[in-house]
């Protein structure tokens, strides 16, 4: 149950943040430098915002240091946030699933999957770094 909550934290503080972040992309960033090139501005801060909030959750939820639990958590997160942006873009952008992953940028669309990767390995990578510093 603990690494259930802990996914669903996982994903529902990034994703506050991405929401948050979207409509600033969106309507002040894209504008002026161009859509791609305000998604890649946007992937290394909500990677920032992922080890952050990786990083708290293990450790306040004491989500145990193996490797089962924090790739549970990463996964759960994960399917979450797919889950949570197809019904995005189905009610706001009104198209399709194919037809959104057919409009995305080859570079920025690289770069948004990648981040969603590394999102999901997350909990993994901060692990070693939290739990190095719990053990000294």
């Amino acid at each position: 149950m603990r690494i259930l909550k802990s996914g669903l934290l996982y994903f529902v503080l990034v994703f506050a943040v991405g929401f948050i972040l979207g409509p600033i992309r969106i309507f002040w960033i894209a504008p002026r430098v161009g859509a791609s090139t305000a998604e890649l501005l946007e992937a290394p801060v909500m990677l920032v915002v992922s080890v952050f909030v990786a990083r708290w959750i293990i450790r306040g939820f004491g989500v145990p240091p193996k490797l089962s639990p924090r790739l549970g958590m990463g996964c759960i997160a994960l399917v979450l946030m797919l889950v949570a942006e197809f019904i995005l873009v189905l009610w706001f952008r009104a198209v399709s699933i194919h037809q959104y992953l057919a409009e995305r940028d080859p570079v920025s669309g690289a770069v948004y999957y990648t981040t969603l990767g590394v999102f999901a390995l997350m909990p993994l990578g901060v692990a070693r770094e939290s739990d190095r510093s719990q053990a000294s």
